[in-house]
């Protein structure tokens, strides 16, 4: 029961059925009320003798079908119900109900036009003011102020929860814009951490063999061969996961009707290291990969960071390190997964192509895309040159 009450008070349906409903349901209630706040006969006031009972039921309908149209024309109502207590006063019938939804529609226009609600308000108190003088002809202005006064405080306390109303509104539009930014801004990096990552592997790896079949294209023919088909099937790989990505940008749900939709997240996983293994080697670094533990399935968010993780340091050891070896451990443990990828740093050797230094410096955006994915995942993350040379990199992903 808690858990319906719950859905249904959070449901937008239900929430809308209730907002649609409040309106009828206020001219209804103003519609049986009219008769029942008239003053009696025995007053000396005029309360239409001359109608029948249907007549009767059919003017108090016909005075309260204004309040329907409240939610579009808060002010015409407001003026409508308004000349009513006027035309009450005029023809000796004088409801209570009247200034009652006088005071309610005060508080609803405040929230939507709080100078037309001031003005109204302050009309309101003049007719009640003069209502009462015409209608009690033994009142005296003394009588007929404070009979005013109570009035004019209930709608100077309509009009207060009007603008406070009209303020939270305001306020909660302001944080579901900023949400919004902040949801787009956050989908961008996302989407630029990920291209960095796909990417940035690939073009640093074809940029080697490139190097490398440039120098030895005449000398080796063979190992120029061997360059050329690593560009190839790289850059396929490379092309692939770029397709997998626009469509995931193309589509914001899987289409199962579409044959061969591409998948919402690209491609990485734990289980895709000895290819990247193997990639990496034809640019003349060897990757040796050791594995921790027992391997079991992981979430596939923790899955494709790791991976990330692995493939951007195994990137700048191509890249920047010079090195022609280097160690990656993945260790699988009962709160996570732990990584570690190391290089002994420049060797002097250097692969067929590969400069001691290749392209030194860079964007810094590696690293720093690897230290949002394991705070993204309330991970801890380090990374730093080691003192007996090399780099070290170390994440631990809790799974």
């Amino acid at each position: 029961m808690e858990e319906l009450l719950q859905r249904l008070s959070t449901s937008k349906r239900v929430t809308w059925l209730m907002s649609r409903a409040v309106v009828p349901a206020t001219a209804c209630f103003y519609a049986m009320l009219l008769p029942w706040t008239m003053p009696a006969p025995e007053d000396g006031l005029f309360r239409f003798p001359d109608l029948e009972p249907v007549q009767l039921l059919g003017l108090y309908v016909a005075l309260a079908l204004p309040v329907l149209l409240v939610r579009r024309l808060p002010a015409t109502v407001f003026a409508v119900i308004l000349g009513e207590s006027v035309l009450g006063d005029a023809f000796g019938a004088r409801p209570v109900i009247v200034f009652v939804l006088l005071v309610a529609l005060g508080g609803y226009l405040a929230a939507r036009r709080p100078k037309a609600a001031a003005v109204g308000s302050v009309a309101g108190v003049a007719a009640a003011f003069v209502n009462d003088i015409h209608g009690y002809p033994g009142e005296t202005v003394g009588d007929a102020a404070q009979w005013t006064g109570g009035i004019a405080l209930w709608f100077a306390v309509a009009w207060v929860f009007g603008g406070v109303y009209r303020k939270r509104r305001e306020y909660l539009e302001a944080l579901h814009e900023q949400r919004a930014a902040r949801a787009v801004m956050a989908e961008r990096l996302r989407i630029a951490r990920e291209l960095h990552d796909s990417v940035a592997h690939s073009i640093g790896i074809i940029t080697v063999l490139s190097g490398a079949a440039a120098r030895v294209v005449e000398t080796k023919p063979e190992q120029t061969r061997q360059a050329l088909t690593g560009i190839e099937s790289t850059s396929r790989q490379t092309l692939l996961e770029l397709q997998r990505m626009l469509g995931a940008l193309r589509h914001a749900e899987p289409d199962d009707s579409t044959p061969g939709a591409a998948p919402l997240a690209p491609a990485g996983s734990l289980a895709d290291i000895p290819q990247l293994a193997e990639r990496t080697a034809d640019a003349g670094v060897r990757v040796q990969v050791t594995w921790q533990g027992e391997r079991r399935p992981l979430p596939p968010e923790i899955e494709l960071s790791a991976f990330r993780i692995i493939q951007e340091s195994v990137t700048n050891v191509v890249r920047h390190s010079g090195a022609q070896m280097c160690r990656v451990a993945v260790g699988y443990e009962p709160e996570g997964v732990t990584i570690e990828v190391v290089d002994d740093g420049d060797d002097g050797l250097g692969g067929p192509g590969r400069p001691k230094h290749s392209a030194a410096g860079g964007s810094g955006f590696g690293l720093l895309g690897m230290r949002e994915r394991v705070t993204l995942l309330s991970g801890q993350f380090s990374a730093g040159r080691r003192p007996e040379g090399g780099f070290r990199v170390t994440a631990s992903l809790p799974a």
